[in-house]
């Protein structure tokens, strides 16, 4: 049996980091994973999507959304609800080669 990275087979499946797809693929990843953060500290602060929505002033469906990656939440509302869930934020930058 042939076995291949997962590099390997993510560049032949999706495409080459950099590619417009591979691009789309780990930015739709990286909301996931957002999405997942929100509902593990809800869970740790044992809150119902109702009572964070009420603690950032929106209705239970928007969290249920954002948590589900069903939505393009606006920035604003995910630091109100990292705020209501009493957690700090950081952000990673990373700027691309200049192409020429």
């Amino acid at each position: 049996m042939k076995t291949e990275s997962l590099e390997s087979l993510t560049n032949r499946l999706i495409g080459v980091k950099g590619s417009a797809n591979r691009n789309a693929f780990e930015n739709e990843l990286r909301l996931d994973l957002l999405g997942e953060a929100i509902r593990e500290a809800r869970l740790r602060k044992r809150l119902t999507q109702t009572q964070l929505g009420e603690l950032v002033g929106v209705q239970k469906a928007q969290i249920s959304k954002i948590e589900n990656n069903t939505t393009s939440a606006r920035f604003d509302t995910v630091m109100k609800v990292f705020s209501a869930l009493e957690a700090n934020v950081y952000f990673r930058i990373e700027f691309l080669p200049d192409r020429a």
